[in-house]
């Protein structure tokens, strides 16, 4: 495949709509807007690594549907085979899988979010995680080769720390999670570094000025 065809979304930009066939009939991006979702594709049915993160998903639903979120998977098989394959699941499990799972035979949302990277392979969708707001901005991606399972605990703090973002202002630092001091945005002119050392008793943690941490419910 020429690197031509090669195209990969922007953070911070509105996520490419696309109308695909999934598992769940038609579905139009669009019309999640409202909702977070997450857009995660995989290699292809029946194959090991991509059933336990299936499983995982599904396992963990109840967490993602709580904040908010609709689980979108996607593959370069057909319909046909993603029935066959999630009805397997579930028979193994005794999960339910009933988020909508994408049919991308003509890889045509496989090339709208630079899923398919020739190195790793030319016929299946690397293993990748959009995380799309309600207002249809895309905020995060996440790429795996095809050896690698993800970790769904990443993924549900992911869009934790999104959330809290959005709700607070405040960054969060490495590892943070729920209730965690999170990092207050550093002061932008001279004048206001001065006047908030002045005010350091007012935060969790004053490490620096520009290092500033505060806890927030």
């Amino acid at each position: 495949m020429s690197e031509t065809n090669f195209t990969l979304p922007r953070l911070n930009e509105p996520a490419p709509d696309f109308v695909a066939k999934t598992t769940a009939g038609e579905l139009r991006l669009s019309d999640l807007r409202g909702k977070w979702v997450v857009l995660f594709s995989h290699p292809a049915d029946f194959t090991p690594v991509c059933s336990t993160e299936f499983l995982a998903f599904a396992r963990r639903q109840e967490e993602f549907e709580a904040l908010g979120v609709q689980l979108v998977g996607l593959s370069i098989d057909s319909i046909h085979a993603h029935l066959a394959w999630l009805k397997d699941l579930e028979e193994m499990s005794g999960l339910t899988i009933n988020f909508p799972v994408i049919a991308d035979l003509d890889m045509k949302v496989s090339r709208l979010y630079g899923m398919i990277h020739p190195a790793a392979s030319e016929t299946a969708a690397v293993r990748a995680v959009f995380i799309i707001d309600p207002e249809g901005i895309l905020r995060g991606m996440l790429y795996y080769p095809l050896t690698t399972g993800r970790n769904i605990d990443e993924i549900l703090r992911f869009i934790r720390a999104l959330q809290f973002t959005d709700r607070t202002g405040l960054n969060t630092p490495a590892d943070w999670q729920p209730g965690d001091p999170a990092i207050v945005k550093p002061p932008a002119t001279l004048a206001d570094l001065k006047a908030d050392e002045a005010k350091k008793g007012e935060y969790t943690e004053y490490r620096r000025w520009y290092l500033r941490l505060k806890k927030v419910d």
